[in-house]
């Protein structure tokens, strides 16, 4: 008997990317993780000589000449030392300095809005999502709302609390400019495999940059403790090409 589920194991780490961002976010973890790795090793290493070096010391006096005893047992050996404070201050400045460049460098292309080819609008709401495309001038606005499907009205191969009624289509390889905000409490806007958490807060306006590589459907939530239905406002974005897009805009 298997006491891991492999199959699962993949759910603890990041969803497939879809986005620049998103990849930017995953590359930039796996970056840091691997100071970490070393950091650990480094630092088990030298607790395991310390405490194997201290302990043989101790327990067994006999065996452990007066100049072992001196080096590893006298304090001022071990709290005085110019090199190894040199090492421990230099060595984590170099680190930071390494994981520094990469993060700077996504916080600006997160925050960077290219001129976008389409807008869109979020508004949270108790306890579901409404968009807005501002870009058509019709006779009837392009504006719906997104509500979670009830148990119910699930089909066989629907994601139980992610599917929706109306879900959203945006198209791929497109500039897309994605403003949000919320008519009551505080909400916010995530998509995992998209890179996007935004804040929808009443009264004022974030936005963000949108780019998706490839078509899809991706799920998010809500990432905000809203109220008593916070964990019932799914996002469901199923990305088409243009051509598709179109048509969709033109049957809402």
């Amino acid at each position: 008997m298997f006491f891991f589920d492999f199959p699962k194991l993949g759910q603890l780490a990041f969803q497939d990317p879809a986005s620049p961002i998103a990849e930017g976010i995953i590359d930039l973890h796996h970056n840091i993780f691997f100071y970490l790795i070393l950091i650990s090793v480094l630092v088990i290493y030298v607790l395991c000589q310390l405490l194997r070096k201290f302990s043989f010391a101790w327990s067994q006096p006999d065996k452990a000449s007066l100049e072992f005893r001196r080096d590893y047992l006298t304090f001022n050996k071990l709290n005085h030392g110019t090199l190894i404070e040199i090492i421990w201050t230099i060595t984590p400045s170099i680190i930071l300095m390494l994981i520094a460049v990469p993060s700077f460098a996504l916080l600006y292309a997160v925050d960077e809005v290219i001129d976008p080819a389409l807008s869109l609008k979020v508004i949270g709401n108790q306890w579901y999502w409404s968009y807005e495309f501002s870009d058509y001038i019709r006779e009837k606005e392009v504006v719906f709302d997104s509500y979670m499907l009830p148990l119910s009205d699930l089909k066989e191969g629907d994601l139980r609390l992610l599917e929706v009624d109306n879900a959203l289509c945006l198209p791929t390889n497109t500039h897309i400019r994605v403003i949000v905000t919320a008519t009551d409490v505080l909400h916010a806007f995530a998509i995992p495999s998209l890179g996007v958490k935004v804040d929808a807060v009443p009264g004022r306006l974030n936005q963000l940059s949108l780019f998706i590589k490839r078509p899809g459907v991706f799920y998010g939530q809500c990432s905000e403790l809203c109220g008593v239905n916070h964990a019932f406002m799914p996002i469901v974005v199923k990305a088409v090409d243009l051509p598709s897009f179109f048509d969709y805009i033109k049957s809402v």
